[in-house]
C-alpha cells in the first residue's frame, strides 16, 4: 500500500513538472523558462525536478517525448484516413511536415530539441520511427507498389527528407511559405521510390 501510495505520488508530480514545463517551453522557449518559476508555477520544488527528471535538459526530453505520442496518434489517423499501403504514407509524411506550422511542436520539437538535445534524427523515437517506416516500405516492395531497393535505406532518406523538411519550415521567416515549397518538393521525392508502370499500363492509363 505505502509503495502504490509513493508511485501515485511521484507519478503526479511528474505530471505535474511536465504540464508546467510543457506550457513555459511552449511561451517563453527552453532557454527563457526559469526552473524556479516553473517549479512553482506546478508547486513544487527544484528537487523535486531533480529527483524526477535528472535536471532541465531531462525535463525537456520528457516533454518532447510527451508531445511525440500525441503527433504519433494524429499520424495514425491521418494514415488510416489516407488508406493503407503508399497513400497512406505518403499522407502521413506530409501531415508530419504540415505540423511544423503548430507553434507549440515548432518550438519545442524543431528548434529548441535539436538546439538543446542534439540531432533529432538519433532520437530514440525517430529510431522507432524508422523501423515503422522500413516495415511498410518492405509491404509496399513486395506488393509491387515501390521498386526494387534496399527498404531501410529507403526509409532513412524518406523519413529524413520529412524531418529535414521540418526543421526548415520550423527555422524559416516565412513558415507557411516554405511549407508549400518543401511539401510540393517531398512529394515530388518521394513518388520517385515508385515502380514505373508498364508501357502498356501507361497507355491504357
Amino acid at each position: 500500500m505505502v509503495a502504490g501510495r509513493r508511485a501515485q505520488a511521484a507519478e503526479e508530480t511528474r505530471a505535474r513538472l511536465l504540464r508546467a514545463a510543457r506550457k513555459a517551453f511552449a511561451a517563453k522557449g527552453y532557454a527563457e523558462a526559469s526552473m524556479d518559476e516553473l517549479t512553482a508555477e506546478a508547486g513544487l520544488t527544484r528537487g523535486a525536478l531533480y529527483h524526477s527528471f535528472g535536471g532541465k535538459p531531462g525535463l525537456l526530453q520528457a516533454v518532447i517525448d510527451q508531445i511525440d505520442a500525441e503527433m504519433l496518434e494524429r499520424l495514425r489517423i491521418v494514415r488510416e484516413k489516407a488508406g493503407s499501403g503508399w497513400p497512406g504514407l505518403l499522407a502521413e509524411s506530409v501531415a508530419y511536415i504540415e505540423m511544423a506550422l503548430e507553434p507549440e511542436i515548432q518550438r519545442i520539437m524543431l528548434l529548441d530539441g535539436p538546439a538543446v538535445l542534439g540531432d533529432p534524427s538519433r532520437w530514440p523515437n525517430q529510431t522507432a520511427c524508422l523501423r515503422a517506416t522500413t516495415r511498410t516500405i518492405e509491404t509496399l516492395i513486395a506488393d509491387g507498389v515501390i521498386a526494387p531497393v534496399d527498404p531501410e535505406a529507403a526509409a532513412r532518406l524518406l523519413n529524413g527528407a520529412a524531418l529535414n523538411a521540418s526543421l526548415w519550415v520550423a527555422a524559416a521567416d516565412d513558415p507557411p511559405a516554405v511549407l508549400a515549397k518543401a511539401t510540393d518538393a517531398f512529394r515530388l521525392l518521394a513518388t520517385g521510390l515508385l515502380k514505373p508502370k508498364s508501357s502498356a499500363a501507361q497507355v491504357s492509363g
